[in-house]
């Protein structure tokens, strides 16, 4: 039997690579249901000016393919407008997976829940997952061409 009965994690997922797979490997492997919040192209371009994305259309495609291939556990893939997502009101959530750059995000999100008289969410924190080099695996590593997605140099 899993921990939880419905996590939540969320990202923009441009480049499907080893640290979103740890996440989702994380998320999956602890709860029944995950709910996936997709950057929504208006957010996911914030402060990325020379940087090229993929649209939210692909995104969410290149995600839902993965996903059905790699996890038999039901998910929903939700677009992100906002910060919060569902988390901000579901009230079946239990917890949240989040990388430790985003564990912050976390924390600000169970303040606001509360707030609004939702239990806190478990924070579930991944370790990044480093590249061949030492640094970081990104997406925008990989679109500068820098690594590949399983942190090798390209």
């Amino acid at each position: 039997m899993k921990k939880f009965s419905k996590v939540c994690l969320g990202g923009t997922f441009d480049q499907i690579h080893l640290g979103h797979k740890s996440l989702l490997e994380i998320a999956f492997s602890t709860s029944n249901q995950v709910i996936i919040g997709l950057t929504s192209d208006q957010r996911a371009n914030l402060g990325r000016v020379n940087e090229v994305l993929h649209t939210y259309e692909e995104r969410y495609t290149n995600l839902d393919v993965f996903l059905t291939k790699t996890f038999s556990e039901k998910y929903t893939i939700v677009k992100l407008n906002d910060v919060w997502g569902p988390g901000i009101f579901d009230k079946d959530l239990e917890a949240i997976v989040v990388s430790e750059e985003t564990k912050d995000v976390a924390i600000e999100l169970n303040k606001n829940r509360k707030l609004k008289n939702l239990g806190e969410l478990e924070v579930i924190t991944v370790p990044l997952i480093l590249a061949q080099d030492g640094k970081k695996i990104s997406s925008t590593r990989i679109r500068n061409n820098e690594i590949d997605v399983d942190g090798f140099q390209a």
